[in-house]
Parts: structure tokens; sequence; C-alpha cells
């Protein structure tokens, strides 16, 4: 990894959503236990409903895989997750440190009728509770860039994968022309923060997301990273503009 990277891998770890003295960790469970009744409607109204194209192309970078189990880290309410489910896993789970976020997506497995393929529980990314080589693909949607530490929560995705198996990985990431780019910070910094916090009722949900997107390494940085923990093969694939990127790795 160039110092370059690990300057701004560092710099990603210490972008909290409060000024307290809790972990990051602590920080971000408490701040999508605070949204969560709001989480799902927040993010199809600020990306127009695009994140749902996001998802949808995603997902299909595991349809030739044909995994059997898959693993959701960050599953937050389960969108991600429940694309996924397109692919007729036999098993596929969901873990997340919000409760609050969990709750929101037990419901949604309920009313779909999926409780036997489905499972969300509460664990942290950093110390997963399964056993190594236990799935065929993990796949994280726009939860990487709230792990405390970058590295360990990856290296954990690697251990988890079967030999073989791929990680599909959904981030938000910074356009580079003009004029995408210019509306894109204005539109991140100043207006989303403002309609986030009067529907959220958290003033920093909504002003955190733009600092750790900004600090998160994208592109080539974020793929040096993923072979920094072993992975191989890794791809980005910039979607709309670069707003978002695609990961893909396999062990």
């Amino acid at each position: 990894m160039t110092s370059t990277t690990e300057d701004r891998k560092m710099k990603h770890d210490k972008i909290t959503p409060y000024n307290t003295d809790q972990s990051k960790k602590e920080q971000v469970a408490k701040m999508f236990d605070n949204i969560s009744g709001k989480y799902d409607f927040l993010n199809h109204f600020f990306s127009v409903g695009i994140d749902k194209r996001w998802r949808k192309k995603a997902i299909k970078e595991l349809a030739e895989l044909q995994p059997k189990k898959i693993l959701d880290v960050a599953t937050g309410t389960g969108d991600f997750a429940f694309e996924a489910m397109k692919l007729n896993p036999e098993k596929l789970v969901g873990i997340d440190i919000s409760d609050g976020m969990l709750e929101v997506g037990r419901k949604k497995i309920k009313e779909r009728g999926l409780e036997g393929k489905m499972e969300f529980k509460n664990a942290d990314s950093e110390a997963l509770p399964f056993s190594d080589n236990q799935f065929d693909a993990v796949t994280v949607s726009f939860g990487v860039r709230n792990f405390q530490n970058l590295i360990p929560g990856l290296s954990e995705i690697y251990r988890v994968l079967k030999p073989g198996g791929k990680a599909v990985i959904l981030e938000f990431s910074k356009p580079k022309g003009f004029p995408l780019k210019q509306v894109y910070f204005a539109y991140f910094k100043l207006i989303m923060p403002t309609i986030g916090k009067i529907i959220s009722k958290d003033k920093s949900a909504y002003s955190y997301l733009p600092q750790s997107v900004l600090a998160f390494p994208e592109g080539k940085e974020f793929e040096d990273i993923l072979q920094k923990v072993g992975f191989k093969s890794q791809k980005t694939m910039p979607v709309t503009g670069g707003i978002a990127s695609i990961y893909t790795a396999q062990k």
C-alpha cells in the first residue's frame, strides 16, 4: 500500500458521527438506531431511487457463481440482502451492529415469508461469529465506510469466505467530471445534511455521511487494501458517473 493510501485509511478510521468519547463502532450503532425508522425512506429519497439499480447491478456480479450461502455484512434494514435473495441461495445471513436497523429488517423478512432462508443477527464486522471458509459470497452495501477499522473488517470478510468465494462491495465514491462533481458536492455537503436533519431528527447522521465518503480510500486505493488483506482479481466499476462504485474481489 502506498503512503497516500495508508494516510487515507487512517483518516477513514478516525471519522465518527458524533464528537464523543465513544468508539466509532458505538457511535455508528447509535446513529443508525436513531435514524432506523426513516432510513429506507431517506436512502431512496436522496438517491432518487438510483440506489436500487446499483444494488441490482452489484448482485449480478454473483450470478455466475450461483452462491448457496451468502453473508451480508452491515446489512442495515436488508435491502442488499433481499436483492441477493434473487440468486436463490440456500441460506443468507445478514449482520449489523444496530438493533434498530435489524428490527426493521426482521419485519421485512417476516412480511416476505423468508424466515427459513434468511436470518439477521447483531454482530461485529471485525469479529464475525462464523468459522473460516464458510460462505460462497460476502456482500456489503454502503457499510465498509462505517467500519471502525477498515483492514480488520475486510480481513474478517476474507477469512469467512470459501476459497474461490467472491466479495461484492457497493460504496459511495466521488465523481470526477464537470459538472457532476460540482453538483454532487453541493448536494452532498449542503442539501443532504439539511434535509436529513429535519426528517431523521439526528443533526449529525447526514453530516457524517459526506465526511465519511470524502475520507474513504476509493478506486485503486481501495483495491490496494483488498490486495493487502489477501484478495485477488480486484475490480472497480464506477456507476452513475462515479457517485458510487462496485468493488469485486476473490479469495
